[in-house]
């Protein structure tokens, strides 16, 4: 596997598809990685303009994320521990905004612990799913119309999902300490 300049996994140019939507998701996870390695309680608490948006938050929320679509969705699982304990109806936005309280290295960990939580999940879900197409194995759960997504569906989603959070990293780092990339 070629890591680039900020240790960020390659994606192969000729793989499959198992491989390339896998690869993309494992290169967008290391973007947001990249993106607030380094920065310190305050730094990752930083906003910008009228925005409360933090890269703490945004770890928080992909922490989050990972979880709900990786063990909540593909296995139908109840939410696990901080998600779980979280009164949503009252806080909403409980994991942006909880985020900015914490150490740097708990929000860091959250995330690292959701994302391996996930790979772990995917994994089994490809491995258990149908040999002739792993990626179009169904969710065990369903939207209210019945319809479940695939796995495809849900990996696409959090290349999307992690794509559209790291443009706002992007912004946000270079708002914080100059640094900027692609």
């Amino acid at each position: 596997m070629t890591m680039d300049d900020q240790g960020r996994p390659e994606p192969q140019i000729a793989a499959g598809e198992r491989e390339t939507l896998v690869s993309y998701l494992e290169y967008q996870r290391a973007t947001l990685e990249w993106k607030t390695r380094n920065l310190d309680e305050a730094q990752l608490a930083q906003t910008i303009a009228s925005s409360t948006m933090t890269l703490a938050g945004l770890l928080k929320h992909m922490a989050f994320v990972e979880d709900y679509w990786f063990t909540s969705w593909v296995y139908d699982l109840p939410r696990v521990s901080p998600w779980a304990e979280v009164d949503w109806t009252a806080t909403p936005d409980w994991e942006w905004e909880s985020a900015t309280c914490e150490p740097a290295e708990v929000v860091r960990a959250q995330w690292q612990t959701s994302v391996e939580r996930s790979r772990g999940a995917l994994d089994a879900a490809l491995q258990a799913g149908n040999s002739a197409d792993p990626l179009g194995t169904l969710t065990k759960r369903a939207w209210p119309s019945g319809e479940r997504p695939s796995l495809r569906w849900v990996v696409v989603h959090m290349i999307e999902e992690y794509a559209r959070h790291n443009g706002h990293a992007d912004i946000l780092r270079e708002a914080v300490d100059g640094e900027v990339g692609e």
